[in-house]
């Protein structure tokens, strides 16, 4: 665990030394105060005018809410329409078919609510213009609407007596022009230096030294496996001494798609592919990108707020639930496989560990981290197939999205997200104490409650109910490919990493059918807006009360009493909702692994 440990702290290192400067940018670029600002802002006001846009125009929490409920609605309809038109669009050198209905929608909600959820394979189904101009497009466009409502919540906090929160299509193109695109820009340059390729080119065609013997597996007319009378799966033995290689944009693309927590990949193998992540060097990087602005906000604000303590509280909170979670992982991806040593047989090269599904250029540790770090943020994007991790370590990804993508999370919605389990810490303290409940000086009210309620419990409900009518539902248990706790722990993954706006997966499911393309479509849609309207309203309703002066009975929010309570409500929610569900699939699968001794 030596190794595992200082990678992990020198990750955690570069991080957050880079985040505070970072923070501190953002900070003042989203409030127009920025040397950027100043340079290009003759930029931005020609894409104000060009938009009719009156800057001096601010917002409510309802115009807020509209205006980004329209955006992305247009936004959806947008991307839709690309797929199931590029047959006949430019830029399909390779002539992909228009995507079906289906599928098309569960891609569009996918990428504008940032979860990036793939049910199809991406070289063999999108052309290039729809990566582009539909896929990339909405990377920016679901990454800056993240932001924009982080920074719309703290200024409900920071502003007293005020009416409004801001102007979404401000902050929209500030965090776009200012922030996301720049970052891209720099990322997509060093990971074209590493060997990820950028072009326009038709795919390849090689022929290999050796004839490669492969196994189809049999489909009926639905798409589904089929399976002999015992249930295995009948395959048919194929030969080819061919490989098609494919080609494309993928730097532009794989850069917003990890700084914008994004995680949807060109290719199916997403960033175990060697076109997206060839190197160890490109691994960190992409590994970098996708914490460093969610680490970053929290000292925005810190900035924002007028005490920098209450940034690194909130910084302080996510980073240790981050590196309990990660030596978590790291521990039982290291443990020798006991399935293996039942039979007597040698780990692969002498490495003992979970190798399955790990790529032998990252290993287990750089793997173990990678699967931490893009289920702490809602990026979904994998250098390892999480469907192999063994039955605890698999149980760490899940568990981060089920606390709701708090542990850094999403581009803004991390943020956010946290700050309305801070909501809650101050509530259950002041139940002990008998105050009021007060946080950065303003009282928390039954409406601001009712609202932080909505937010918190949404995505539990939509995670379980849905789950349990999938297990209990044909079309559900039909996209199994593993029987027993497995397979539940996979309807679990996916149901998860849907709500909470992830997109990675446990890939044995399988999820590009009819049912599981609408039911994750809605559990995306309602996991990502069903929580930024009410935290738009519990915005609007700080924004409008005065600002408290401290007193002696007024809790601290920047100590390390403070951060305990933070973190203890995050579990307390989040772990505790889940634990009924965890114990009927990781749980049980781990102890049925240890039963093969």
């Amino acid at each position: 665990m030596t190794a595992s440990i200082t990678q992990l702290a020198i990750y955690l290192v570069v991080l957050l030394l880079l985040s505070v400067p970072l923070g501190w940018y953002i900070a003042r670029a989203m409030e127009g105060k920025s040397a950027v600002n100043r340079l290009f802002g003759g930029m931005e006001h020609f894409l104000y005018r060009l938009s009719g846009i009156r800057t001096d125009a601010e917002m409510g929490w309802k115009q807020y809410a509209l205006a980004m409920l329209l955006f992305n609605i247009v936004g959806m309809f947008v991307v839709y329409a690309l797929q199931r038109l590029q047959l006949w669009l430019p830029l399909n050198p390779a002539g992909m078919a228009n995507v079906s209905a289906d599928s098309s929608f569960n891609t569009a909600v996918s990428f504008v609510t940032n979860t990036n959820w793939q049910g199809y394979v991406g070289e063999s189904t999108m052309s290039y213009l729809t990566q582009m101009l539909a896929l990339a497009v909405q990377n920016f466009f679901s990454a800056a609407t993240g932001i924009a409502v982080a920074f719309a919540l703290i200024r409900g906090f920071v502003r007293h007596s005020s009416k409004s929160i801001g102007n979404f299509w401000v902050d929209m193109t500030r965090s776009s022009l200012y922030v996301l695109l720049p970052l891209s820009v720099l990322v997509a340059v060093v990971l074209m230096s590493q060997g990820v390729i950028q072009n326009f080119k038709s795919y390849v065609e090689v022929s290999t030294l050796e004839t490669t013997v492969y196994s189809v597996p049999r489909l009926d007319p639905q798409g589904q496996p089929l399976k002999d009378e015992k249930g295995n799966p009948l395959v048919d033995e194929m030969k080819t001494s061919k490989q098609t290689l494919p080609m494309g944009p993928v730097a532009s693309q794989e850069a917003i798609k990890m700084v914008g927590t994004n995680g949807g990949g060109f290719f199916n193998a997403n960033s175990a592919h060697p076109y997206e992540n060839p190197t160890p060097l490109s691994n960190f990087v992409q590994m970098l990108a996708i914490l460093i602005i969610p680490a970053a906000l929290c000292t925005s604000f810190g900035m924002l707020a007028g005490d920098r303590r209450q940034g690194w509280a909130i910084l302080a909170a996510m980073t240790l639930l981050f590196i309990v979670m990660t030596v978590t992982v790291m521990y039982f991806e290291q443990q020798p496989n006991p399935a293996l040593a039942a039979a007597h047989a040698a780990q692969g090269n002498g490495i003992s560990g979970m190798m399955e599904g790990k790529e032998t250029r990252f290993g287990i540790i750089a793997s173990s981290l990678f699967a931490a770090i893009t289920t702490a943020a809602s990026c979904g994007a994998v250098n390892a197939m999480h469907d192999s991790l063994s039955p605890l370590g698999g149980l760490v990804p899940m568990l981060q999205m089920q606390l709701g993508e708090v542990v850094f999370g999403g581009v803004g919605a991390g943020l956010y997200g946290m700050l309305i389990f801070a909501v809650l810490a101050v509530f259950i303290a002041g139940l002990m104490i008998g105050r009021t409940p007060e946080y950065l000086g303003k009282k928390i009210g039954v409406f601001d409650m009712k609202m932080m309620s909505i937010a918190i419990l949404m995505t539990p409900a939509l995670v379980l109910v849905m789950t349990a009518i999938s297990v209990m539902v044909e079309n559900g248990l039909a996209g199994i490919a593993n029987p027993g706790a497995h397979g539940f722990s996979e309807i679990l993954y996916a149901f998860s990493s849907a709500a909470n706006n992830n997109g990675s997966a446990f890939a044995g499911l399988s999820a590009n059918t009819p049912y599981y393309n609408v039911m994750t479509g809605i559990a995306m849609w309602l996991g990502r807006f069903g929580i930024i309207v009410p935290v738009l309203a519990m915005a609007g309703s700080l924004a409008g009360k005065k600002r408290l002066a401290a007193t002696s009975g007024t809790l601290p929010t920047h100590g390390p009493l403070f951060v305990t309570l933070l973190i203890g409500a995050v579990i307390l929610v989040g772990a505790l909702t889940y634990v009924p569900a965890l114990a009927l699939g990781p749980v049980i699968e781990h102890l049925q692994m240890l039963a093969i001794h």
